[in-house]
């Protein structure tokens, strides 16, 4: 053990209690956000068009662990996307087995480039808000690279069951 550890005596001096207490602020954070722009989508609905943009032609099952959500979750996720008319799943070949995959609408497309920039415009907001310290760009790559080092030896110890 480093120096550093031997000092952190309670769970809620170390990393882990900051991650956690963050994310509980990021929830309130977000789902005010989405509240507010009076658009019918939810968090989880606009990251599960985010991915799938991102991976076309992706199978539920792949963009379950994307997501992190298990299969069923997913399922519903994407039966109210499918509903609302923003993806659509349609039947391909996958290792020569027939599966769903899908893909987002027109109008799914518009729903996530309304979301994306106003989510950019509150972003950048709150960075240039004098209420708090600005951080430095460097400063929130270091972190981002850190939380993804984070995660993936998380993710070799946790199974997710997904």
């Amino acid at each position: 053990m480093t120096d550093q550890q031997d000092k952190i005596e309670r769970y809620t001096d170390s990393l882990y209690y900051e991650l956690e207490q963050t994310t509980k602020f990021f929830r309130v954070f977000s789902m005010k956000f989405f509240k507010k722009m009076e658009i019918n989508i939810s968090p989880d609905e606009f990251v599960t068009i985010e991915t799938i943009l991102c991976n076309a032609g992706i199978c539920q099952r792949d963009l379950a662990k994307l997501i992190l959500k298990d299969r069923a979750n997913t399922g519903k996720i994407l039966d109210s996307l499918e509903e609302k008319g923003y993806i659509t799943r349609f039947i391909d070949l996958k290792n020569n087995r027939l599966v769903r995959k899908m893909g987002v609408t027109e109008s799914g497309k518009e729903v996530y480039d309304i979301v994306t920039e106003k989510l950019k415009n509150t972003i950048k907001k709150i960075d240039e808000s004098k209420q708090h310290k600005p951080i430095p760009e460097e400063e929130k790559q270091m972190v981002r690279n850190t939380l993804r080092k984070f995660r993936e030896n998380l993710s070799k110890i946790v199974d997710m069951q997904i």
